[in-house]
């Protein structure tokens, strides 16, 4: 499994921004998808972003036009900057890496907190 560390999250008034950051313990090239997901008590993980090596983009419908995610292979890194920020964008928000066979392929970081304040 590939080791992720998420870092970025914090607390920020509605309106704000925030840049998530996550590195891989491996080569990124290798790596097929990196996205980002969150998920607040009592509700199941959402996909916000992720980008494919080909820099395909996919990102969530409350996302657009607030939210960029981009990779950099060279550092084994995928980030989320988070722009207008919304007191419903609170969650903890987690780096998953897909290598595109399923389950299997599959690792996440441990998550890190964004609360927005109103």
């Amino acid at each position: 499994q590939v080791q992720l560390q998420e870092s970025g999250g914090g607390v920020v008034e509605s309106g704000g921004s925030l840049r998530l950051s996550c590195v891989a313990s491996e080569d990124t090239k290798m790596i097929y998808r990196m996205g980002w997901y969150r998920q607040t008590p009592g509700k199941q993980r959402e996909l916000v972003a992720r980008i494919s090596t080909g820099g395909i983009v996919a990102l969530a419908d409350s996302a657009k036009g607030r939210f960029t995610i981009s990779r950099d292979n060279a550092k084994n890194s995928v980030y989320l900057q988070m722009n207008d920020l919304k007191p419903e964008d609170t969650a903890v928000y987690y780096c998953q890496t897909d290598f595109g066979y399923g389950e299997r392929g599959l690792s996440w970081g441990q998550g890190t907190q964004v609360t927005v304040s109103t």
